[in-house]
């Protein structure tokens, strides 16, 4: 799937990208392999770890339609990581995450067909079923463009499919290296925004897995949601430092107690498979008769019932402390 493959990946200097850089270096071997990202010092650092042949530097924003189109030439495979995800600074800069998660998913959309791109797959959140947040609705929007593209490629071999997954173990910004900063600078309690807040789990591992595997199942119009565990934020906090006491500070702006993946209303659109859930398109694609319940792979799922939800507070799976203490152990400091 990926040898002699040119790829690029938009937001690339971010924590998905350099990890999935090292897993397709490490087990691949791409004809070339093209970081588009924003940040010229970020790309700079990554340049002193990445300094394979194959590797590419491409500076330029997705709200850059014209650059992007200029970055796929000759492109095979892209995967769409760049966004803006901090959801209580989306709330106060809604139309800067607008121009950046919507207008960016577009250009990038556009630029693939441009190019005739072979596959492209979108990351996208939690947050963005029933989403109650601005990010969340701009994510939303997004995978809604990413499905829709299918119509738009006649023709042509590009095919879009969306990966959605839950919060991503010691990824920038995440808790676990918040909480780890506030006990290494003595601080006198974790806030915690409530103490029933659940969230789904999941490995930056883990994460770069499920994405090169819905490469090889997509036919393309997908979302995909792996079965992940769950985790409460309280037993968290217990894992990183169990003396520390806890303080409850409510929820911030945009928050949600528990987060779902596969929505109730699109039940009757969701396929369950073994380790993950696909939820189908709405629309039908002109030209294109595709049953969803075989993967490209041979893989079979069956519906599910009628209501199912996949949220992270009802989630059969959680993890407790110890497996919590285990999986803290394997996030950098």
């Amino acid at each position: 799937m990926f040898n002699d493959k040119s790829i690029l990946i938009t937001g690339g200097t971010g924590s998905f990208g350099q990890s999935f850089v090292r897993r397709i270096l490490a087990a691949h071997a791409p004809r070339r392999l093209i970081i588009y990202s924003r940040d010229e010092l970020k790309q700079f650092e990554m340049q002193q770890e990445f300094d394979a042949a194959c590797m590419r530097w491409f500076l330029g924003d997705v709200r850059d339609g014209d650059r992007l189109r200029q970055a796929m030439n000759g492109v095979d495979i892209v995967v769409h990581a760049a966004a803006l995800k901090q959801v209580p600074a989306a709330e106060y800069n809604p139309m800067e995450c607008i121009k950046t998660n919507i207008h960016g998913a577009e250009n990038v959309i556009t630029a693939a067909l441009d190019n005739e791109v072979g596959k492209v797959i979108a990351l996208s959140t939690d947050k963005a079923a029933n989403p109650i947040n601005l990010y969340g609705a701009t994510k939303l929007a997004s995978d809604k463009l990413f499905v829709a593209a299918n119509n738009m490629t006649g023709t042509k071999r590009t095919r879009f499919s969306v990966v959605r997954y839950g919060n991503v173990v010691g990824s920038r910004g995440s808790v676990v290296p918040f909480f780890r900063k506030l006990v290494a600078e003595g601080a006198e309690y974790f806030p915690i925004t409530h103490e029933n807040m659940t969230r789904f789990w999941i490995t930056l591992d883990q994460g770069i897995q499920f994405v090169l595997d819905a490469f090889d199942r997509m036919h393309g119009g997908e979302i995909f949601v792996p079965k992940i565990p769950s985790v409460r934020i309280l037993d968290l906090a217990t894992s990183i430092d169990p003396d520390m006491p806890t303080r409850i500070v409510g929820i911030r702006p945009g928050e949600k107690l528990h987060e779902v993946m596969c929505p109730a209303d699109d039940s009757h659109l969701t396929i369950e498979f073994a380790d993950h859930f696909v939820i189908s398109p709405s629309i039908k694609f002109k030209e294109k008769d595709v049953d969803y319940r075989e993967n490209r792979l041979g893989q079979y799922g069956e519906p599910v019932a009628s209501g199912f939800e996949y949220a992270s507070g009802s989630n059969p799976d959680f993890l407790g402390i110890e497996a919590l203490v285990e999986l803290n152990r394997g996030v950098p400091a």
